[in-house]
């Protein structure tokens, strides 16, 4: 792979004189969003059926207090992964605004206290959760006769914890730097063995001891140290921008500014996702007073909302990597373009996806609910009246992460807490006295207060004058 000029190397060092194939402050804006999110898409796609398969498979083969027992260990899991995903979001930005700037010793110094805060973080977490995993479970109320398959299987995740938080450390760097086809070669080789390690070590096969639930969870560690350890050979054998050499060794610490950075910035981007899963929980507690049939109907909704939204994530994912380059050099002009073109795509792709969905409703919404015709018919009413509030939701969550990719993380967690706590959450609750039906209103009540929100703070807000870092 190529790599970003560094202003300061020796001429000598040809390395450096190469210009940069993910340099994003230069090109066609649209083309290169296009390109840079399609990679971005697939992964996430790639992530929720590998879950799904491996749900399947859990069923299946191990029946429904396995799958239980997975599912409340996987709970846990999900929260840990998303103060991870803030960090490294916090990463993915500094990486970029450094490179955008031609910095390359300060990128060195993200990437070496990168490395060594997530690998400690991590290993200290595995320690701690194998220890007190039994005690945890109990904590959130694990049925009693999935608790000892969960803990054995959330023990053997904890194992694999410290490879899942760098594996997503060094894919989130990697788009920083312009790159997203290589995290999505890799995440597919983990998804791959994933899959395919699932029943054999469940079941069993030849020589391969049936491990039971133990197996999926060792099948998942397995695939996430491999994907690690071959993604950090591969880059060092391209000689790639984000590698420290031997004589670089002195960037293997902890640098000051770099961690309050991430902590402070990366902190408020993981509190993020876990103000959208919370709410996520008191939403469907709400739809359980309504009985089965609507329970259902709004968990096959959910599934299938989970992939619409995923053209958003993905455009939001590219266009703050790409706007965090221009920020670090001084490009404010594509910024705004960067922008632009992030809101046109997510609207397209979004609404394509939406119209798809309810064109064939009932062919989609029959993979969930069978032939159950009545759950079938409350799912596309359901359909009906929450799902375009996700193009509001799309267009709000990109011009956020532009917003973000300057280092403003605070307002936009804000105005997240006040869309869904503070609108969508209540707002569900007072209308659903009227019927299922009013909590179901809820979502486009939450996204247009976002949006309005968000514009009016991309608009008029002081987020232009953020600093993602600041030494000293």
């Amino acid at each position: 792979m190529e790599t970003t000029l560094d202003n300061n190397a020796p001429v000598a060092d040809e390395r450096a004189k190469k210009p940069a194939r993910a340099n994003l402050t230069e090109g066609p804006i649209a083309r290169t969003l296009v390109l840079f999110s399609l990679p971005i898409l697939g992964t996430s796609v790639l992530q929720s059926l590998n879950a799904s398969i491996n749900a399947a498979w859990i069923g299946h083969l191990l029946g429904p207090r396995a799958l239980t027992a997975s599912a409340n260990a996987s709970t846990l899991l999900f929260f840990l992964l998303s103060i991870s995903f803030g960090l490294s979001m916090a990463a993915t930005i500094l990486v970029g605004q450094s490179l955008g700037a031609r910095d390359m010793e300060r990128t060195k110094r993200i990437m070496g206290t990168s490395i060594m805060f997530f690998g400690i973080f991590s290993v200290l977490i595995a320690i701690f959760g194998f220890a007190v995993a039994p005690h945890i479970l109990q904590a959130i109320r694990t049925p009693a006769d999935a608790e000892p398959l969960a803990s054995a299987y959330l023990r053997i995740i904890f194992i694999g914890v410290p490879a899942i938080f760098l594996l997503n450390f060094m894919v989130m760097a990697l788009r920083g730097a312009g790159d997203s086809r290589t995290p999505f070669y890799f995440m597919l080789i983990s998804a791959v063995l994933d899959v395919a390690l699932n029943p054999l070590l469940i079941r069993g096969l030849g020589p391969v001891p049936a491990l039971g639930i133990a197996g999926s969870a060792w099948a998942t560690t397995i695939a996430q140290w491999s994907a690690l350890v071959l993604l950090v050979a591969w880059l060092y054998k391209r000689k790639h921008i984000l590698c420290l050499g031997r004589n670089e060794a002195k960037y293997f610490r902890i640098d000051g500014p770099v961690l309050r950075s991430l902590l402070t910035k990366g902190v408020p981007m993981g509190l993020q996702v876990v103000v959208v899963s919370t709410s996520m929980i008191l939403m469907i507690s709400l739809v359980n007073r309504f009985g089965s049939l609507s329970v259902a109907a709004y968990g096959a909704c959910f599934q299938l909302w989970n992939y619409i939204q995923m053209p958003a994530f993905a455009i939001g994912s590219a266009v703050s990597s790409m706007a965090a380059q221009n920020v670090g050099a001084g490009r404010w002009d594509r910024v705004n373009r960067i922008a632009i073109a992030g809101v046109i795509y997510s609207i397209l792709l979004t609404s394509a996806l939406i119209g798809a969905v309810t064109l064939s409703d009932n062919a989609a919404f029959s993979l969930f609910l069978g032939g159950n015709t009545a759950a079938i018919a409350i799912a596309k009413h359901m359909h009906l009246i929450a799902s375009w509030s996700f193009i509001l939701f799309g267009v709000g969550f990109v011009l956020a992460s532009i917003v973000r990719a300057t280092g403003a993380v605070l307002t936009p967690l804000l105005i997240l807490i006040v869309a869904i706590w503070g609108i969508r959450i209540p707002a569900a609750a007072f209308l659903s006295h009227s019927g299922v039906d009013g909590i179901l209103w809820g979502f486009p009540a939450g996204s247009l207060a976002s949006l309005v929100m968000t514009f009016a703070y991309y608009r008029y807000g002081n987020w232009r004058q953020a600093r993602m870092l600041t030494e000293g």
